[in-house]
């Protein structure tokens, strides 16, 4: 099932290009054969577009474009319905190799650009946004707080399972700590060669169908937040699902609350130093934010490009709607809002890649990408009249999809508010 595209082989080569794109950069991520590696003989002519891609970026976005329509299509009706993600569709995602996009291909990943898993992330969301986070999730965040963080035991021993067979799941989030996830409860306590975590986490992505999880848990609350340490935990640990959310959108991603009694976690378990666990969280939900962006400029470009023939198929006082002037400028305005919010994403991806600051820009993509799918969406059941209602049409699940854009992995407030203190910052110098 597609697995050909990103076999042992394909993975090999991919690892041998960023072998030589590293050594011929100096450094620089966004390099390829078509341009300069040298940042000061660049002409104008040679600075690449943010829609140029690698060949191996491109490559990625075919391999998930038809993956999406092939695999993930037929099954979008019945897994909402059913609010249950079909099993065949998270073993295609590992067959075909987009579980571990950025991990290297020695441990079994692609060993792809961040670049790729935004456009992985894109593509999938254009058919079924609950499909995108689960992947977004588990490679965005949990992969990376691997790759970046993780002990050299901890990365050979976790990413070749993530990357082949084993979901990953993000446990910040309780009751009392959501936009102030620093306040959280869940305590871990040394007991000589391991730690007992003892708390509840809450609204846990992948937690359904989860079996790697890093958690969150203060190891000393006498410090605040500089007690905070992230585990990592297997779920035949003690893992326990006590509640799963039934929820307004996006409903074949699990969302659950999760109970930890006297887990017993070892202490080569821990992910990066004890009481660094809010450095890793504050890091990785800047880098992540981009890919819910991501997720929700694949939501925008979903709905449009389901209601779009529509309005040419469907004639009132024998005028196509599409022909209809007031509608023309309707469509366009969104179409002029969706490029909007992928340039913005795009621009994010790339200053992660260089290593450059994008905070301020990653807040900017996530919060505007969530406006621009509302209001998409919104259009696209307005587009569809009456059918755009039902639930035999594709549009109102997007519309139902696109609200936790401005919620999770920071919400809009939250965003505006990294905004303005940047800016703050920014203009005060």
């Amino acid at each position: 099932m597609l697995r050909s595209a990103f076999s042992a082989t394909a993975r090999r080569q991919l690892a041998a290009k960023a072998m030589a794109r590293q050594h011929a950069a100096c450094g620089s991520l966004l390099s390829s054969s078509r341009f300069s590696t040298t940042p000061a003989a660049l002409s104008e002519s040679q600075i690449p577009s943010l829609h140029t891609l690698t060949e191996d970026e491109q490559m990625m976005r075919d391999v998930v474009s038809r993956f999406a329509r092939e695999v993930v299509q037929p099954k979008v009706f019945e897994m909402d319905e059913s609010e249950v993600m079909d099993p065949s569709v998270i073993r295609g995602l590992f067959e075909t190799g987009l579980m571990g996009v950025e991990t290297p291909a020695e441990l079994g990943g692609a060993e792809a650009s961040f670049t790729s898993a935004i456009l992985v992330i894109e593509e999938l969301a254009k058919i079924d946004p609950s499909v995108s986070v689960l992947c977004d999730v588990h490679n965005t965040l949990v992969n990376t707080v691997f790759r970046t963080y993780g002990s050299k035991h901890l990365q050979e021993k976790y990413l070749p399972q993530l990357a082949e067979n084993k979901v990953g799941s993000f446990c910040l989030s309780e009751a009392g700590a959501g936009s102030d996830a620093f306040s959280l409860q869940t305590r871990a306590e040394l007991k000589g060669d391991h730690y007992l975590l003892n708390g509840t986490k809450m609204w846990i992505t992948n937690s359904g169908e989860a079996e790697v999880f890093l958690v969150f848990a203060n190891v000393d609350p006498s410090k605040g937040y500089k007690g905070i340490t992230c585990f990592v935990v297997d779920k035949d640990m003690g893992v326990k699902i006590a509640k799963k959310e039934k929820k307004l959108g996006i409903r074949s991603s699990s969302t659950c609350q999760l109970s930890f009694d006297d887990v017993k976690v070892p202490v080569e378990n821990v992910v990066g130093e004890v009481g660094k666990g809010y450095k890793i969280a504050i890091e990785i939900l800047n880098e992540g934010r981009i890919g819910i962006a991501a997720q929700m400029v694949g939501l925008a470009q979903g709905a449009f490009d389901y209601a779009m023939p529509y309005l040419f198929q469907r004639k009132q006082f024998n005028t196509y709607l599409g022909d209809f002037q007031a509608m023309q400028h309707q469509y366009a305005q969104v179409a002029v809002e969706i490029e909007a919010a992928r340039l913005l994403t795009y621009n994010a991806a790339r200053l992660k890649e260089e290593g450059k600051p994008f905070v301020k820009e990653a807040a900017m993509a996530k919060l505007y990408a969530s406006q621009v799918a509302e209001k998409a969406s919104s259009k696209a059941v307005e587009w569809l009249g009456g059918v755009g209602f039902t639930r035999e049409f594709p549009v109102e699940k997007f519309f139902r999809d696109c609200k936790i854009g401005a919620i999770y992995e920071g919400t809009s407030n939250i965003q505006l508010q990294t905004i303005a203190k940047s800016l703050s910052k920014q203009y005060q110098e």
